[in-house]
């Protein structure tokens, strides 16, 4: 018997490869260079020279322009153990006077294109840009706003008298970073430093509060309207941003460079810092939604379409979100901008902490 005819079936055609995954944008990327130890361990001359300063000279240290970065943190870390001068905690912290008056707040939008193209090597988007516009006249009063952000230290000593039971998502397990005492605190939440505030207030009897948006870029770009707070020029040396290597945060002051022109430090870097107000678009301007309305893989975030209030809507209700300034130490320095508009981006490359602020002389 003549067995059946069988037939080979035919090769199947090879799987075409998948395209390779594009890699995420310079400002989505989930880390950063390792951090070069010779930028952050002084040599042994400064390490013994610094061993006999008193704790007022280390604080100088931190501070003193002509002496290198690793020297700055250096004394700010020994100032972490032995007790930095500069940190008052539990009490008024130390503040710069702002003259008030009608100041302009904002990008002109003829300049979006040109910061857009100066910081596309970073994958920033037009979109976060227009934020900022149109420049709106703000009427301020005079005020004064802290000089450095409120460190982990002042920040232990309102847990610790209130019992507030949100630590900061920067702690690690929870547990207070002795060793960073002169950092800003971050991975706070807006009601978090709200109600700091108003422990603060409560504990001195002085009316202490988060600056408002205008407020603080009034306080970082001063009356000539800087780009940064230092001048018109990103400086790397300037600000505790991912340009200048460092991958962390840094006692407070120590990039003396980088201070305002009312002298106030840290307002470009460290940590981002969270203002009194809510996102709204300025006067004549239209909501931006923009990356924080998305979540960090890609995934659509709430609606945040909005109404004139500036609220946005998730399921149709209105949730508004806190502004943050300043950028930090995890991010490129367009976040530095002085006109940058942010908020709490949801996901830990983006540690917001917070400044204070009064109306009233301390």
């Amino acid at each position: 018997m003549t067995p059946p005819e069988t037939t080979t079936p035919p090769p199947s055609p090879a799987a075409s490869p998948s395209p390779p995954a594009t890699p995420p944008a310079p400002h989505f990327a989930a880390h950063a260079e390792l951090a070069d130890p010779a930028l952050l361990h002084p040599d042994r001359d400064a390490a013994e020279r610094l061993r006999a300063l008193t704790p007022a000279e280390l604080a100088a240290a931190v501070e003193d322009p002509a002496e290198p970065l690793a020297v700055r943190l250096a004394a700010g870390g020994l100032l972490a153990l032995l007790g930095d001068p500069r940190i008052r905690t539990g009490a008024a912290p130390a503040t710069r006077a702002v003259a008030g008056g009608a100041v302009p707040i904002g990008l002109p939008p003829r300049d979006v294109a040109a910061v857009v193209d100066a910081w596309a090597h970073v994958g920033v988007e037009r979109a976060w840009i227009e934020k900022e516009t149109p420049v709106e006249q703000v009427a301020l009063a005079d005020y004064w706003i802290s000089t450095y952000p409120v460190t982990n230290a002042e920040y232990r000593h309102f847990l610790a008298d209130t019992r507030h039971t949100a630590r900061p998502t920067t702690w690690y397990l929870g547990a207070y970073p002795y060793d960073r005492a002169n950092h800003p605190v971050a991975g706070v939440r807006p009601e978090d430093a709200d109600a700091y505030a108003a422990w603060l207030s409560e504990r001195t009897g002085h009316p202490w509060r988060l600056p408002g948006e205008a407020e603080w870029e009034y306080a970082a770009k001063g009356p000539l309207g800087f780009a940064f707070p230092w001048g018109d020029r990103f400086d790397a040396d300037a600000a505790n941003t991912r340009e200048t290597g460092v991958h962390t945060t840094t006692p407070v002051g120590a990039f003396p460079a980088g201070r305002s022109p009312f002298g106030v430090s840290d307002m470009g870097g460290n940590v981002e810092e969270f203002v009194a107000d809510d996102y709204r678009p300025y006067w004549g301007g239209s909501f931006v939604t923009d990356d924080l309305s998305a979540g960090t893989d890609g995934s659509p975030g709430p609606d945040r379409s909005a109404g004139a209030d500036g609220s946005s809507r998730t399921d149709g209700v209105r949730v508004p979100y806190r502004v943050a300034r300043g950028g930090s130490f995890s991010r490129f320095g367009d976040l530095a901008r002085t006109r940058r508009r942010h908020g709490a981006f949801p996901s830990p490359l983006y540690p917001v902490g917070f400044r204070l602020a009064t109306g009233t002389r301390p």
